[in-house]
């Protein structure tokens, strides 16, 4: 039985070596009839999904890619184990991928092409080779500073507010519903947004990389029936958006006055402006910058 084993198992391992030499040979054969044209078509197709991947990356559609890419993960791996019932069942889903893209990123396809037609394909090519500056630790520190600030002083003087710091799920969709701004924060800044007569004052701020991307977005509400009747539209709209989304939404309640953040789809109330700065920091201001580093390498990853 022991011999019978063994044989079986060099069999298996004679024909995984054999599929490999296969594999190479095949690819010696391919770049032996390798020629200009497929030079062009191959640079071509990695600039098109360059661009598709750009523009993705804005909305939280990147969080599904990131998902197709594990179930296909899965699927070569139980495809290798032989694991016959969840190949078919996966195979019947990548059969039918086409359909199921069009289904679940409809919205980031007509935005790819109505942003090819407006030129924003265009500028994404002048921008190939930048991939984002690194931000540096005073300039982090500084905005979450200006936050906190502005929280205490509009908790103190009831005026609500709703901010978000995006982190690695960009928020490109959210942005569009408000107005840009691209500013540096300060507490003023923030304030003036805010005060109750602003046109901008009932929507939310997305901080991004340090600065105020946008202000006035609109937020996507929690579908929760846990939550408390007593909570808002603010706080309602920051634990929808921190379901979606690994950001950070501070509230500042205009009934209480309370501070509070949601993170991960949990709602933490009546935190102090010292509280929500350690939150801040511990989250965007990686523990290794204590030893000196001036940079953030996490925000070396965009290119506006």
């Amino acid at each position: 039985m022991q011999f019978l084993e063994l044989a079986l198992r060099f069999r298996y391992f004679k024909n995984l070596w054999n599929s490999v030499i296969d594999y190479f040979s095949q690819i010696k054969s391919l770049f032996s009839t390798f020629n200009l044209i497929d030079l062009v078509d191959i640079i071509f197709v990695a600039v098109v999904l360059y661009i598709v991947i750009r523009i993705l990356r804005e909305t939280r559609a990147m969080q599904l890619i990131k998902g197709l890419i594990f179930v296909a993960a899965l699927y070569f791996l139980v495809s290798f184990l032989g694991m016959s019932a969840s190949s078919y069942i996966l195979k019947a889903v990548f059969s039918n991928i086409l359909i199921i893209v069009v289904i679940l990123f409809g919205p980031e396809i007509r935005s790819i092409l109505e942003q090819m037609g407006v030129g924003a394909a265009r500028n994404s090519l002048r921008n190939i080779i930048s991939s984002g500056n690194a931000v540096e630790i005073s300039e982090i520190n500084k905005s979450i500073d200006a936050t906190c600030k502005a929280c205490a002083d509009m908790s103190d003087n009831m005026i609500g507010a709703l901010i978000v710091f995006e982190k690695e799920t960009m928020l490109g969709d959210i942005v569009e519903t408000g107005t840009v701004l691209n500013a540096r924060p300060s507490k003023e800044l923030i304030e003036n947004i805010f005060f109750p007569k602003s046109p901008m004052h009932d929507g939310a701020m997305i901080i991004r990389d340090t600065k105020i991307c946008a202000a006035g977005c609109i937020l996507p509400l929690t579908k929760s029936s846990d939550i408390s009747s007593s909570l808002g539209t603010r706080h309602r709209a920051a634990i929808g958006l921190s379901e979606q989304s690994d950001a950070v939404v501070i509230v500042v309640s205009e009934e209480t006055g309370g501070i509070s953040y949601a993170r991960n789809g949990q709602l933490t109330q009546n935190v102090s402006s010292g509280d929500l700065r350690d939150v801040l920091s511990t989250t965007f201001i990686p523990s290794s910058s204590a030893s000196g580093d001036g940079f953030i390498k996490r925000l070396i990853r965009r290119g506006k």
